[in-house]
Formats: C-alpha cells, sequence, structure tokens
C-alpha cells in the first residue's frame, strides 16, 4: 500500500527558507522518478519539481534557481530545499512519483501534502 507522507510546511516571511521532507513507502522508491507538485487556492496543481532515479533534476521557470529538488534512496525520502521564498509560493506542496502514482480502479494517489505559506 502506498503511502507519501510530506512534512515541513509552514509561515515563513517573504525572503525566508523551508525544507520540506518526505517520506515514502509502498512504492519501488531507488527506481522510481519523484516530483514535487503543489497547489494553490483556486489553482491546479503544479508539478514544481523532479528528481530522475539518477538523480537528473528539473524544475518549473517559477522555482529555477530557488527551490532545489534531492532524494535520499536510503531513507526513501525526497526533500525540497525552499529559498528566498515569495507570496506566490504559497500552497499546499504534495510529493508523489512523476507522473503521479495510480492506484488500480481508483486513480491517482496523493497524500495529505504540507502547507506552505508565506507572508508579505
Amino acid at each position: 500500500q502506498v503511502q507519501l507522507a510530506e512534512s515541513g510546511g509552514d509561515l515563513v516571511q517573504a525572503g525566508g527558507s523551508l525544507r520540506l521532507s518526505c517520506a515514502a513507502s509502498g512504492i519501488p522508491f531507488s527506481i522510481a522518478a519523484m516530483g514535487w507538485y503543489r497547489q494553490a487556492p483556486g489553482k491546479q496543481r503544479e508539478l514544481v519539481a523532479t528528481i530522475s532515479r539518477s538523480s537528473t533534476t528539473n524544475y518549473s521557470d517559477s522555482v529555477k534557481g530557488r527551490f532545489t529538488i534531492s532524494r535520499d534512496n536510503a531513507k526513501n525520502t525526497v526533500y525540497l530545499q525552499m529559498n528566498s521564498l515569495k507570496p506566490e509560493d504559497t500552497a499546499v506542496y504534495y510529493c508523489n512519483t512523476e507522473p503521479a502514482y495510480v492506484v488500480p480502479g481508483r486513480g491517482n494517489y496523493w497524500g495529505q501534502g504540507t502547507q506552505v505559506t508565506v507572508s508579505s
């Protein structure tokens, strides 16, 4: 049974930093491409960072140069270091496989997410 547990979200001032963590279980983590997604109020969920099984990374233009995704296969954990945070980064952040994990007969699986709020 897949489980993705995100943590590390908080209220932070603009210009500040946060480090998000995601502990994964029930998936072949070491060979899975992983991603961080976010969903702001009234907006669709968007993919902001990915890391391949070989640790190749990619970022959306909106976070490039400010966010860093990394992984620890020994701990089945993926991280998102977020620096120079902006109010527009405010969202619920989710980790998932990339593409998002599909539960047969049920659709995409999503964890609870972790709230990041950036005040101006």
